[in-house]
């Protein structure tokens, strides 16, 4: 037996590092407001080797007691695929990524599928050169089809025209990058909905975007008000 105990204790450290796979955890806290509500959105991530493994919950539920309203688990390979799994609804989601070469041209493709909602969508994003881009979006069974055209301008502003065929209209935006800032504005033709937006991307003071959207036909000139700001916690 103690011949046994000390053969153990030699090879226990063998073990260790497969028993005990490296975890790292990020936490990231959401708040979002518009002209009538506001939520609060976390997420827990836990990397697992190759994967990630997310929950992410309102506020809805924790302020009203714990419950699984609004609680979403998430499996994720990032640039391969995504699993969705909404726990109150027992629905979920899918998402797969993959790339290819077209006339030694990289062609992204992303396909979505909601069981639920019984909606199939394909995105595909062929980068020309440095500056030019083609991207299109399809639902299957309709003809929701979108053909957008990406021009990047002195590696600052970046010009987009789209084309939906289902609607027969047109859309276009541009927007400007001014070191951590972007800003851009968008007019849809076929709602006649004019936005402006700022957004912010920093490593130390996180991420948020405000938008503000107004229709120029509506009696309303108020405008609708969309805030979203995002802090990362890594535990």
């Amino acid at each position: 037996m103690q011949t046994y105990k000390t053969e153990f204790r030699q090879l226990l450290p063998l073990y260790l590092p497969s028993l005990y796979l490296p975890r790292e955890m990020k936490a990231s806290l959401k708040g979002r407001y518009t002209n009538d509500k506001s939520t609060a959105v976390v997420t827990l991530a836990v990397n697992a080797g190759d994967v990630k493994l997310l929950a992410s919950m309102s506020d809805v539920t924790v302020v009203k007691g714990p419950r699984l309203n609004n609680l979403t688990l998430t499996v994720e390979k990032p640039a391969f695929f995504i699993f969705d799994y909404d726990v109150p609804k027992k629905d979920f989601r899918f998402q797969f990524m993959n790339s290819i070469k077209v006339a030694e041209k990289p062609l992204k493709l992303t396909y979505n599928h909601g069981h639920g909602e019984n909606r199939t969508v394909m995105d595909g994003s062929l980068v020309l050169d440095s500056a030019n881009k083609v991207s299109v979006n399809y639902m299957f069974g309709t003809r929701n089809f979108k053909l957008k055209y990406s021009y990047l301008h002195g590696g600052v502003t970046t010009y987009e025209p789209c084309y939906d065929l289902g609607k027969n209209a047109w859309d276009f935006s541009v927007s400007r990058r001014l070191y951590d800032d972007v800003f851009k504005a968008t007019y849809e033709s076929w709602s006649r909905d004019f936005a402006l937006e700022w957004s912010r991307n920093s490593k130390f003071n996180g991420t948020f975007k405000i938008s503000a959207t107004i229709n120029m036909v509506g009696e309303s000139k108020i405008p609708k008000v969309f805030a979203e700001s995002t802090w990362d916690l890594e535990m």
